[in-house]
């Protein structure tokens, strides 16, 4: 509603998962695509991926209830062009579609200081290290599965993956995470799926 109500932007389409949104953006040819982390059955992450393969010179804007600060970089990396949080206003919004439609990058004020002070900075730290921070997109991918209480033949099935690949993904985040045992892995992943939920 918010952006149909803009006279220069329209929306063409929307799509629950991966695949209807990769189907919709051949057919649709959008200028912008704005995605969410949470998809049905599906990571934003993988469908920022699979459109920077086929289109990549399209612009992504992601808008999302997940942290910034564990999630803007990643989105980056993958191929977007900016990250707002659901809970930024109508204003912001719009004035990070039309940064991101311009070609240019787009992150909140405190996410850019952020990313800046950690080129700058590289001053790596315990504490860092064993941070979510520390996880690659996949194993974090599984972390939030496990926190939604899924187990590992689940996991491997919902992300194509042999059993065997989700348990060493469950090892690298319990190293990671200097995480002692299974149970310690569960429960840390329980609380912080429980967190991203909205209120």
């Amino acid at each position: 509603m918010v952006i149909n109500q803009e006279p220069d932007l329209v929306v063409c389409g929307e799509a629950a998962d991966v695949p209807k949104a990769v189907q919709a953006v051949a057919a649709l040819r959008p200028d912008v695509v704005m995605v969410d982390l949470s998809l049905t059955n599906s990571n934003g992450l993988e469908l920022i991926k699979e459109i920077k393969t086929q289109q990549p010179d399209l612009p992504m804007l992601v808008l999302s209830l997940h942290d910034e600060a564990l999630y803007a970089e990643r989105v980056l990396r993958a191929g977007a062009r900016g990250y707002i949080m659901k809970r930024a206003s109508t204003g912001e919004l719009l004035a990070a579609l039309r940064k991101v439609l311009k070609g240019e990058i787009y992150l909140s004020e405190g996410m850019a200081s952020l990313i800046v002070t950690q080129s700058f900075g590289k001053h790596e730290t315990a504490a860092k290290n064993a941070s979510l921070g520390a996880l690659s997109d996949r194993e974090l991918e599984v972390f939030q599965l496990l926190g939604e209480g899924h187990g590992t033949r689940e996991v491997a099935r919902q992300l194509g993956l042999s059993m065997k690949t989700v348990s060493c993904y469950r090892q690298n985040i319990k190293s990671k995470l200097r995480l002692k045992n299974a149970t310690e892995l569960m429960q840390h992943a329980v609380q912080w799926t429980t967190n991203l939920r909205p209120e």
